[in-house]
């Protein structure tokens, strides 16, 4: 008996290899203290966040300031280098308050600090010491876009504004059709838009996007802070449905006139993205998209018309081109620009462009990089080339292409560019490196550590945290995984496991940060005895164009191979109790929650899904359509991934947390599950927040985790 079961042990890991983890790197247990998390530290990081410093770059210039709540300060690169700008007591006394503490401010220019009190926005001069612009915006004004000069604009309601700094306000719109929307984010937040306000450099025009909603159908939610309750309805553009129609404005201030762009590559619904104005304002630059999301074209039209001027390039992809970042020029120059593309070499690289449509590879990298800035003569930029779970800092020569790495320590690097590219603030953490905050400058010649945190968790009892790989289901990637060991870990005996998962695009939940950006409340069930297993798999981002596109008209399928490959590789460690496996994800991890509940009912014995997708005809068009097509196009798809279709699958224990007004998962995906459960006799639980959007947060957040907590431990 003795050897046959050997025999069959070495059989067993034979067929497990593949699936075998290749471990990075681990962080070792605090055994200093038996103390443990609250819930609340465990959902806000009370106490037990690494220290931070905020700083921000004086415009035009290479200043370093910050706050230290009583004064603006100015940081230079030698030890003990600092000068007070001003002092809260002198601010009060020019601009006339009585705060506090210093403001949150922003520069409005490079000698003006913006900041509100009171419901008064105060523009202060801190060199001349002196109150530049001060009034009070109407009431329900939003969007509020200084210039750099003396105007402002903001919205209110569906219309544009703007005022200059002695409050007097001009319209820019004047629609009364509540279908058209002015100044604010369109296409529900995709493709990088994240404002509908864009300024000329020179502060002479304005840009801005127009949105017609007429044909977009609407879906109800249900305000409960009424007498009797009462249906609020937003605009709700469900895939395959009647979509929003989005234009381009151009407001002279001077002429107190406005032009549209007349772009219509591609019919009434296309998406307009990445407005970028030349710098001397002659010119301004838009991605349209068809909305298929297949095409893009590039496009450079006349700000003094809006007429079309020409296209400059073209992208196509069978599957989806995804344009999220908008041009960079060249410091000095109206016709050069830096470009940035997944597209054309299977990475996201940056590219070096010109007005007459020439292109040129700048990045040779087999690595995602992102934009960071340039002088005119170097362009910085962040790759993932030393390890997909690092980030550091590069700058290449734009005359002859050399290259530099600029950051070594291992970890993720955040940077911020002084406005000259002379110096750069390096926030970054590693697995054991809490937080450290360096001023350097960009040759490398220089270095000033303005914060060196300390480890906040040295008095909790914290579980080993591992990082590692486990292969992709398809065998092409190493995919990267977080284990927390419970605390008091004993390899003997068997233990339960959480596997937290989100899985879904433009999402990254390994990177080498620290405690591996573990969330608090992992750590928290690893203290009571979990593990938790976190991995992430084909369709998330900063691994290239073919990893991320994995999913295209399947979405959920590649990820949970992917997850599974994972699972085989727990269930393969003798300490895991194959009994007791849980999953908790929430928005696209809650769709992937009950997929991997519902499609391996004998692995999963509880599972906890927020804010779930449950079937992509119900979910919006930009994003939708992007990764599933149109349902027309792709019924099968549409067919094979809809959980409606698995709810009588439904085995091991499953609850269901929803926002009742999520206006961007709507309740009809959770309540459809819920009667479908019904119709098959499938007992599930369900509870709702009455009064949350898609994220629960504030103190209702601590329900709902405590919630979670409870469910496993009743369950698990």
């Amino acid at each position: 008996m003795k050897r046959f079961i050997l025999t069959l042990s070495a059989m067993t890991l034979c067929a497990c290899l593949y699936a075998q983890p290749e471990i990075i790197k681990t962080r070792e247990e605090n055994k200093g203290s038996d103390k443990t998390f609250t819930m609340e530290q465990a959902v806000l990081g009370t106490g037990i966040r690494p220290e931070n410093a905020y700083y921000a770059w004086r415009p035009n210039t290479s200043e370093l300031t910050s706050s230290d709540g009583k004064r603006l300060i100015a940081t230079g690169m030698a030890e003990g280098d600092t000068a007070v700008i001003i002092g809260l007591e002198e601010l009060n006394s020019v601009a006339g308050t009585e705060m506090d503490s210093f403001p949150a401010f922003s520069w409005k220019s490079e000698n003006e600090i913006i900041f509100s009190y009171k419901g008064e926005v105060y523009a202060v001069d801190v060199k001349e010491k002196v109150l530049t612009d001060k009034f009070t915006l109407p009431q329900g004004a939003a969007n509020v876009t200084p210039n750099g000069g003396r105007y402002y604009a903001f919205t209110v309601d569906n219309n544009l504004y703007v005022c200059d700094g002695n409050g007097n306000v001009i319209p820019v719109t004047e629609d009364t059709d509540p279908n058209i929307v002015n100044g604010q984010t369109v296409s529900r937040n995709e493709f990088g838009i994240w404002n509908g306000i864009f300024w000329a450099e020179s502060g002479k025009k304005l840009a801005f996007y127009r949105k017609d909603e007429s044909l977009v159908g609407t879906f109800p939610l249900l305000d409960i802070n009424t007498r009797t309750g009462s249906l609020f309805e937003i605009k709700y553009p469900m895939a395959g449905m009647s979509s929003e129609n989005v234009r381009l404005g151009i407001y002279d201030l001077a002429s107190n006139e406005t032009v549209f762009v007349q772009a219509d590559d591609f019919g009434y619904d296309q998406y307009l993205t990445n407005i970028t104005w030349s710098p001397d304002d002659r010119y301004i630059f838009i991605q349209v998209l068809d909305r298929a999301q297949k095409n893009m074209r590039l496009n450079m039209y006349d700000a003094s018309d809006g007429n079309f001027v020409k296209t400059l390039l073209e992208e196509h992809n069978d599957r989806f081109v995804e344009p999220q970042w908008p041009l960079h020029f060249i410091k000095g120059s109206n016709d050069r620009f830096i470009y940035t593309t997944d597209n054309r070499d299977g990475y996201k690289n940056l590219y070096l462009c010109d007005t007459e449509g020439n292109i040129e590879r700048l990045t040779k990298v087999n690595a995602d990089v992102a934009y960071v800035g340039q002088d005119g003569k170097n362009v910085f930029y962040t790759s993932a080339e030393v390890s997909p779970i690092e980030n550091h800092l590069f700058s290449i020569n734009i005359k002859n292409g050399k290259t530099a790495r600029l950051t070594h320590e291992e970890g993720w690097h955040d940077i911020s560019l002084s406005p000259d590219g002379k110096f750069f603030v390096d926030s970054y953490s590693s697995l054991d490196t809490p937080r450290t905050i360096d001023l350097r400058s960009s040759d490398g010649k220089q270095s000033r550590t303005l914060l060196d945190a300390p480890n906040p968790m040295a008095d909790y009892a914290c579980g080993e945290i591992e990082l590692g790989t486990v292969k992709s289901a398809d065998g092409k990637y190493d995919n990267y995984y977080r284990l927390i060991k419970p605390v008091d870990f004993d390899p003997s005996k068997k233990y339960p496991v959480i596997v937290y998962v989100y899985g879904g695009p433009h999402s990254q939940l390994i990177k080498d940060t620290w405690n591996g950006a573990v969330g608090y409340w992992d750590m928290y069930m690893a203290q009571r005895g979990y593990i938790v297993y976190v991995q992430d798999n084909r369709g998330t981002s900063n691994r290239g164009a073919e990893f991320e596109k994995a999913i295209h008209r399947q979405c959920g399928q590649a990820e949970m191979a992917d997850q599974m490959k994972g699972v085989e590789m727990l269930l393969s460690l003798p300490y895991v109790d194959k009994d007791r496996i849980g999953v908790h994800g929430w928005s696209y991890g809650g769709f992937m929650t009950i997929s991997l509940i519902t499609n391996h009912p004998d692995i999963f014995k509880v599972a906890v899904a927020g804010g779930p997708v449950i079937d992509w005809k119900w979910y919006e068009v930009m994003y939708g359509e992007r990764y599933m097509d149109n349902p027309a196009v792709n019924r099968e798809g549409y067919e094979k991934t809809s959980l409606i279709n698995k709810a009588k699958d439904l085995k091991g224990k499953l609850l269901i947390c929803q926002g009742a007004i999520d206006n961007t998962v709507v309740w009809e995906h959770s309540l459809s599950f819920i009667r479908e459960c019904i119709k098959n006799n499938i007992q599930v639980d369900y509870f709702p927040y009455p009064c949350a959007q898609h994220n629960v947060l504030g103190r209702d957040r601590i329900h709902l985790m405590d919630k979670v907590t409870i469910y496993f431990e009743d369950y698990l």
